[in-house]
């Protein structure tokens, strides 16, 4: 996980995406055209949470959230995710 001075406001988390899947089971090497968006990874930081809704996930929660959820965005060559707190589906454990 990087050092990053991005800080989320409100119910909202960054999310530094789990590497796409380079191959499939039985050794197939998957195109870059072909892989799916990986749908977990792990929160790089979160913000407060509103009045009425305070935070459950922390910074280095792995979590699962939806395939179209949140807005890319690249930072220092690395790749990042901003969602909603709402757009997590689970952490795992």
């Amino acid at each position: 996980m990087a050092n990053i001075n991005i800080k989320p406001l409100a119910d909202r988390v960054l999310v530094e995406p789990a590497a796409a899947e380079e191959k499939t089971a039985g050794g197939i090497i998957i195109p870059d055209t072909a892989k799916e968006k990986p749908m977990r990874g792990t929160i790089v930081a979160a913000g407060q949470g509103t009045k009425d809704q305070p935070m459950t996930v922390k910074p280095g929660d792995t979590v699962l959230y939806g395939k179209y959820a949140g807005t890319e965005l690249s930072v220092d060559g690395n790749d990042y995710l901003i969602m909603r707190e709402s757009d997590i589906f689970a952490v795992i454990g």
